[in-house]
């Protein structure tokens, strides 16, 4: 296990306890990538230093911290240049890497699905593309360890020109990937159930929800970024109204700044969010910055274009809550507050689901001529309940809108109830 410090520099006017908080955050991603980290840094400053970052003082007050407890890896909470980044490793003369890298390196080793690997390549690539200049991060000095990880490591002693040649084929796979996930979709949204896509940031309880109420054995971890490749499963809310379900989605976490690299990349994944019929904002009460947190949420839900219409904020984890009928008086009405992990409000979660989606569906009988009947053309309009035989007649009960239903006898013919 790698020893290493976190460090960074922050404007004047910015407040220990956010200071705090943002390091403390560093701090839980280096120990996801598997590091023991033995320290915090962090100077304030107008303007940062441009061959350190950080000022003197602080350098040579972490090269002794380095020499005396033999720390192998630095990690800075800001974004490193390719000058900045060569000269601490010459100066420390051991690994350092910015907070980017860091969680690009976490992303390498969570990526499971072919697409999830295609995506974490490219981003990898496009942030080392401009560092390959000069010595930069040469992955055969470092000799491996954290922010070395993942399908970019093979590719540092090459050229400029055959990484920008692997940029191009990776964009061309995810294209075709792009391509195939809307195929799925289409097909998805031609049956009469909604797609929900939980949202939200790292460590907010997503996968914990997703286990509730799928049933479903998933990774569930205290470690940042523990879900990347996106899961689908049915939901039913057979205790609301029988036979009526929907889709369930659960998509990798956001966090605070999060890299450039990884949004351009990930575009396949936040596709599927923008195309769900409804967007659950998991949000983690129990964390004191959880205000700041939906903040960061929302604008990258901006950023992708996804509707205010569709969101519905959840808040997560009320569990831990000590005063939690004061902090519902004091907080978004329109939200609904639960906790996956006991079981609290997840009825009343499904009930928001089905009057968002269902409330105006009813149940019909439909009565088709046997020579008439194709099942796929009837899941296209209503989910089928039952199917019986009778006197050359197929009858179904089905659920659906009357709309539709109005539809479906003008294209199709035979007799609705």
């Amino acid at each position: 296990m790698e020893r290493s410090i976190i460090a960074g520099i922050f404007k004047p006017e910015q407040h220990k306890y956010e200071i705090d908080y943002i390091l403390e955050e560093v701090k839980l991603l280096a120990e996801s990538a598997g590091s023991e980290v033995y320290d915090l840094f962090y100077q304030k400053r107008k303007s940062c230093d441009k061959k350190y970052l950080i000022g003197k003082g602080k350098v040579l007050e972490i090269k002794k911290l380095i020499n005396l407890k033999n720390i192998d890896l630095i990690v800075f909470y800001n974004y490193l240049n390719n000058t900045q980044q060569r000269n601490l490793e010459d100066y420390f003369k051991i690994k350092v890497i910015d907070r980017t890298r860091l969680i690009l390196d976490i992303f390498a080793t969570r990526a499971k699905s072919i697409e999830g690997r295609l995506q974490v390549e490219l981003a990898q690539l496009l942030y080392l593309l401009p560092r390959l200049t000069g010595k930069g991060v040469e992955l055969s000095r470092l000799g491996g360890g954290i922010g070395t990880r993942g399908p970019g490591e093979t590719k540092l002693e090459v050229d400029r020109r055959r990484i920008k040649k692997r940029i191009s084929v990776l964009k061309k796979r995810l294209v075709k990937v792009i391509k195939n996930r809307d195929v799925q979709r289409k097909g998805r949204k031609s049956y009469p159930v909604p797609v929900v896509s939980l949202v939200g940031y790292t460590s907010a309880g997503k996968s914990t929800l997703f286990k509730q109420l799928t049933s479903e054995d998933v990774q569930i971890s205290e470690k940042l970024f523990s879900t990347l490749d996106p899961l689908l499963r049915r939901v039913s809310l057979g205790e609301i109204e029988t036979g009526y379900y929907f889709l369930l989605s659960d998509t990798v976490g956001f966090i605070r700044d999060m890299p450039g690299e990884l949004l351009q990349s990930f575009r396949a994944t936040f596709e599927d969010m923008v195309q769900s019929d409804i967007i659950l904002h998991i949000v983690d009460v129990s964390n004191s910055e959880h205000l700041d947190q939906k903040r960061e949420v929302e604008e990258i839900l901006e950023y992708i274009n996804i509707s205010n219409i569709k969101v519905v904020t959840v808040y997560n984890k009320i569990d831990l809550l000590e005063d939690y009928s004061s902090f519902l008086n004091q907080s978004d009405k329109k939200g609904i507050f639960i906790s996956a992990k006991e079981n609290i409000g997840i009825l009343k979660l499904k009930k928001i689901i089905f009057n968002k989606y269902f409330k105006d569906y009813e149940r019909y009988m439909i009565a088709i001529p046997e020579n008439l009947f194709n099942i796929n053309s009837i899941r296209k309009w209503s989910i089928i309940v039952n199917q019986s035989k009778k006197d050359g007649l197929i009858y179904i009960d089905v659920l659906s809108s009357k709309k539709k239903m109005i539809k479906f006898k003008q294209r199709y013919g035979g007799y609705v109830k």
